[in-house]
């Protein structure tokens, strides 16, 4: 471990001096590149050092045992050195952690496709709810949520929403929340007071760059229609609406959230990239199957990963075993004692894998 730390703050030297070289900051793609991967890393160097100066801190205090002390002054030096040595262990385990692979796409913004399943109308609702749960999220956060497209139902749902998150480490959190999310509670058009189980599904796909994912014009289908309202009502009478066609695999994507054809086409693009994007990402996993993340953060999309039940204010990961009984919090994006502990579940996997390897 050492010898990696060591050649990580070796690269984070050379990049010092690259970023002080008058032809890199005169060159933008360098200049960029060298200073995202500098602060990539120093969080890492930073630790590193505070454990070599521990270290050596630990190594001063034991050959001090070694003079001739007074009672006192070795029951001093003996106390620092424990204090010492569980710093010690801490930098131990938190580098370990941080030397783990870092996933490329946790940086990016993400683009969240939530989806009414199984329950009609409650189930829309519920996607109403996850959007708006995942909206004070991104708050929380300092991220900014912007709707792509949606379809609202009449009692205020969502068949679909789709929308983008903007803001750093977005996909890092977000990608947790991949799966089928399911409501238990009594519908307010229930009048027998039954207990209703309904489902929604969230994609969250990071946004992919044009550098990643080359879309070619003559490729993709341009398509432009009138917006329209809950139910299919008409609500624009321009034709703003656009829906893109990638000819070459099929993937759909329309956008009537603004009244500019052109901010729609924008938005579109962006969601058919990551489409894209994730459908050769998802390719590759499978084809390097062993290669493959701990589960915890590749949930497939059809698989149920949390239960909210109102009855009894609960709250249930099934991919950790976690439960909270903190329903209203969550649902008003409370969502990070729920994240942390996924991020912890995969770091602990990690490092078993590590081991074993």
């Amino acid at each position: 471990m050492l010898e990696r730390l060591q050649a990580v703050e070796d690269r984070y030297e050379q990049l010092n001096e690259w970023l002080s070289d008058p032809d890199v900051v005169n060159d933008t793609r360098k200049l960029r590149e060298y200073s995202k991967e500098q602060a990539d890393i120093s969080e890492i160097v930073e630790k590193y050092r505070e454990y070599r100066d521990t270290t050596q801190q630990l190594e001063d205090a034991k050959a001090m045992l070694q003079d001739n002390l007074d009672d006192e002054m070795q029951d001093m030096v003996k106390m620092e050195m424990e204090e010492l040595s569980s710093k010690q262990e801490e930098l131990e385990e938190t580098l370990r952690v941080l030397l783990l692979p870092k996933d490329p796409n946790d940086d990016k913004n993400v683009i969240v496709e939530v989806r009414g399943a199984a329950g009609g109308d409650e189930a829309s609702l519920f996607a109403g709810d996850l959007y708006k749960m995942y909206s004070r999220f991104a708050e929380k956060n300092n991220w900014k949520a912007e709707v792509i497209e949606s379809t609202p139902t009449e009692l205020g749902g969502f068949s679909k929403i789709i929308f983008m998150i903007n803001g750093e480490g977005a996909y890092s959190k977000m990608k947790y929340e991949n799966g089928a999310h399911r409501v238990q509670r009594v519908p307010s058009t229930e009048s027998g007071g039954r207990i209703h189980t309904s489902t929604a599904t969230v994609a969250v796909l990071p946004e992919a760059e044009e550098v990643e994912v080359d879309l070619h014009d003559k490729d993709i289908r341009v398509d432009t229609f009138a917006a329209s309202g809950p139910g299919g009502q008409s609500v624009n009478t321009t034709m703003s609406a656009v829906r893109l066609t990638h000819e070459p695999t099929g993937v759909v994507v329309s956008c009537q959230d603004e009244k500019s054809q052109l901010k729609n086409k924008d938005k579109a693009m962006k969601v058919l990239r990551a489409r894209i994007y994730d459908m050769y990402k998802q390719e590759a996993e499978q084809e390097y199957a062993d290669n493959r993340k701990s589960a915890v953060g590749t949930g497939d999309r059809s698989e149920r990963i949390r239960t909210y039940n109102f009855p009894q204010s609960r709250v249930t990961d099934h991919r950790i075993g976690l439960t909270v009984q903190k329903l209203d919090q969550i649902l008003q994006g409370e969502l990070e004692q729920i994240i942390e502990a996924l991020i912890v579940e995969e770091q602990a996997e990690m490092m078993e894998q590590a081991g074993e390897a």
